[in-house]
């Protein structure tokens, strides 16, 4: 019997890549734009891209009330860079009209590490992760600003030059997210936390 896909939002950002990172780990990856692509999946993936801009075209699509549904019943879900903002219940320095879909008791500042260009990359150690240190890829990425109830902080990073840390990796339930861009590494162990977390639910 196969395995039920793992869906990847595919309405703006890094598609591609975790689709190919999904197919290195030995899952079925499906690209999900319409309600009806939600059914049946074990899990879905929210990409790094543009948080408003996927929020929008989730409404655009009708894809948003869906999406939220499936993540309250259970849908397990893993967001990188935007996709922890979309996954995150407040959201600071959003735009007036910005949406999430919600499901991390987590409050999330938009764009905290700064414009393109200050962009950077660390090595960072995750709970319950063997292996050693991850290479993270930050991209105009958000950090955790507070995290609440059953969150679990899974990684921290020192902001550049600094000794103040900030919080970048975080699990509740079914639902982990990450600031930095796990699909743009040939490291696969966070793609596999996630199929680990899927096969458990």
């Amino acid at each position: 019997m196969t395995a039920p896909p793992i869906g990847v939002l595919a309405l703006q950002g890094d598609v591609r890549e975790h689709l190919a990172a999904l197919a290195a780990c030995g899952a079925a990856g499906v690209a999900v734009r319409r309600p009806s692509e939600l059914a049946d999946l074990a899990g879905i993936i929210l990409p790094g891209g543009e948080s408003t801009t996927i929020d929008k075209l989730s409404r655009i699509f009708e894809l948003r009330d869906p999406l939220v549904s499936a993540l309250q019943a259970g849908l397990p879900a893993f967001g990188s860079c935007a996709g922890m903002i979309l996954l995150a219940d407040r959201v600071l320095d959003g735009t007036a009209d910005q949406q999430t879909f919600g499901g991390l008791d987590i409050t999330v500042r938009r764009n905290a590490f700064g414009r393109q260009v200050e962009s950077f990359e660390a090595d960072v150690e995750l709970v319950g992760l063997a292996g050693g240190s991850v290479h993270a890829v930050f991209i105009r990425a958000p950090w955790v600003e507070q995290a609440n109830g059953q969150v679990q902080v899974l990684a921290q990073v020192e902001l550049p030059g600094t000794a103040v840390s900030r919080v970048i990796a975080v699990r509740q339930g079914n639902l982990m997210a990450t600031s930095f861009h796990p699909e743009m590494t040939d490291d696969l162990r966070i793609h596999r936390y996630f199929l680990d977390l899927v096969r458990a639910a």
